[in-house]
C-alpha cells in the first residue's frame, strides 16, 4: 500500500517533469527538468528493488544515475560552449 502510493507519487512528478521538458523555453529548462526525471526513475528502481527485495536493481539504478549524472553534465557542458 504505501509502495504504491510512493509509486503514485513519483509518477506524477517524473509526469510533471515531462511535461515542463517538453514545454520549457529554454534549453537549461529542459536539461533540468531530464535531470528530475533521471532521479525520479533512479528512485523508483530502488524502491522496487526494496519492495521486491532483489539486490540486482539497486545495482541498476545506481547505473542509470550515474550514466544521467554524466548526460546531465555533458549537456551543461555544452550549452556553456566547453565541448
Amino acid at each position: 500500500m504505501v509502495f504504491a502510493a510512493a509509486a503514485g507519487l513519483a509518477v506524477l512528478g517524473l509526469l510533471l517533469s515531462a511535461v515542463r521538458f517538453a514545454r520549457g523555453p529554454w534549453a537549461i529548462d529542459r536539461t533540468v527538468a531530464l535531470d528530475v526525471m533521471t532521479i525520479i526513475a533512479t528512485s523508483l528502481i530502488v524502491a522496487f528493488a526494496v519492495f521486491s527485495g532483489r539486490r540486482i536493481y539497486v545495482d541498476v539504478g545506481m547505473v542509470y544515475g550515474l550514466v544521467g549524472f554524466a548526460g546531465v553534465v555533458a549537456i551543461a557542458r555544452y550549452l556553456e560552449g566547453g565541448l
